[in-house]
């Protein structure tokens, strides 16, 4: 009885060798496969999706450019002598323009949407400490002071400029 398991063992042993050495072969030969299927996919999601993208960021740096301090000043002019109300009227067409292209965002990273995000809310706030200074008495006075600031240092649409250039780039 015991001989008779020894020799069924023997004869199977070549078997299950087979057995075992096939499963590795097909796997590996299906795990390759799913790859190239799925690399497939997406390089014809890509021919699809990328000039999309590529879309949504030239409106982003449309809306940076339009938001920036220095062409936003120039683009709206006062229509009263009251500093308040122009200070209302410039955030009015900055939140404006954002809500414009808010469909952007599903687009693009989200590290890009919240640099968008960041250079909106940095230019409102620049806009708004401005006003509060006590050297502004007038929306007149309050675009000087800004524009004198931003020919001083980089305005934050530069940094926003800054973030989808690096996102075009890993587009690449």
């Amino acid at each position: 009885m015991e001989e008779n398991l020894i020799q069924l063992a023997f004869y199977l042993l070549p078997a299950i060798l087979v057995a075992l050495i096939s499963y590795y072969f097909f796997d590996g030969y299906f795990k390759a496969e799913n790859k190239k299927q799925l690399f497939e996919l997406r390089r014809q999601n890509s021919k699809q999706t990328l000039p999309i993208r590529l879309q949504a960021l030239e409106r982003l740096t449309i809306l940076l450019e339009r938001i920036d301090p220095g062409s936003l000043l120039i683009r709206i002019k006062p229509t009263s002598e009251d500093k308040n109300e122009y200070e209302n009227l410039l955030i009015h067409h900055i939140e404006q323009e954002f809500e414009h292209n808010i469909s952007q965002q599903i687009y693009v990273s989200e590290g890009c949407w919240n640099a968008i995000r960041a250079t909106k809310n940095a230019t409102i706030a620049l806009i708004r400490k401005t006003n509060m200074s006590e050297s502004v008495d007038s929306p007149t006075k309050l675009r000087e002071i800004i524009l004198s600031e931003m020919m001083e240092k980089s305005s934050p649409s530069q940094t926003g400029l800054a973030y989808i250039k690096q996102e075009v780039k890993g587009l690449w």
